[in-house]
């Protein structure tokens, strides 16, 4: 069964998501808050697999609240995916850098969400490849001067070539057929990579590599 916490601060947007989740056999809503501090509070008395978080809420928002689940080592297992209501929202990258396996649109289609919380759940990134050049294009730029603390030189060259493909928004089918692998092959390379840079998952193996200097946003 997964679990899910709510955090919006409307009360109809909550009901909505819940009546949409609690109808299926495989996910329950174990909570429901109106802002951060709420969804904070909730995450860590349930330690739910997935965080529906909107990021714009009143105090405490969506943003630091992500960041304080992401800091804490006793909620790694927890996977904040982000709530926004356009799809290139100006927080969306701040999201991911402090956390979030991902983002949706609010008027995401019912099938969409529930596909997006299995996966999440299941640890994959919410980022579909369009979405993921579009986010970095527009809000990553190039860096001025890239973060010395992801420790690149830890990846063998091929890890920094498939993270370079990841930051460019291919999957992994897409990795393994640029680099004549199998898919199987590529995922493990994803893997280790981010098994060696401490990221929690996909997601944040993007950010990394444009917080590095490894990749540059552009046309």
């Amino acid at each position: 069964m997964i679990s899910v916490a709510l955090a919006d601060d409307q009360a109809l947007v909550r009901a909505g998501f819940r009546a949409l989740l609690d109808a299926q056999d495989d996910i329950e809503v174990v909570g429901e808050a109106a802002d951060g501090d709420g969804a904070l509070a909730i995450t860590r008395r349930e330690r739910p697999d997935v965080v529906l978080m909107d990021i714009r809420m009143p105090g405490t928002d969506g943003l630091a609240a992500t960041r304080a689940i992401g800091a804490d080592p006793a909620l790694d297992g927890v996977r904040v995916v982000v709530l926004t209501t356009f799809e290139l929202d100006e927080y969306v990258f701040d999201a991911l850098r402090s956390g979030a396996s991902g983002f949706l649109v609010k008027d995401t289609e019912p099938v969409e969400l529930l596909r997006a919380v299995r996966a999440v759940a299941a640890g994959d990134a919410l980022l579909s490849p369009s979405v993921t050049r579009r986010l970095i294009q527009s809000f990553v730029g190039t860096p001025s001067e890239p973060r010395t603390d992801v420790a690149l030189d830890l990846l063998t060259n091929r890890e920094r070539e498939v993270m370079a493909l990841v930051a460019a928004g291919l999957s992994n089918d897409e990795i393994a057929e640029r680099l004549f692998v199998s898919t199987a092959t590529a995922k493990t390379h994803v893997n280790r990579a981010m098994s060696k840079l401490g990221a929690r998952d996909r997601a944040q193996l993007v950010v990394f590599a444009y917080e590095s200097g490894l990749v540059r946003a552009g046309p």
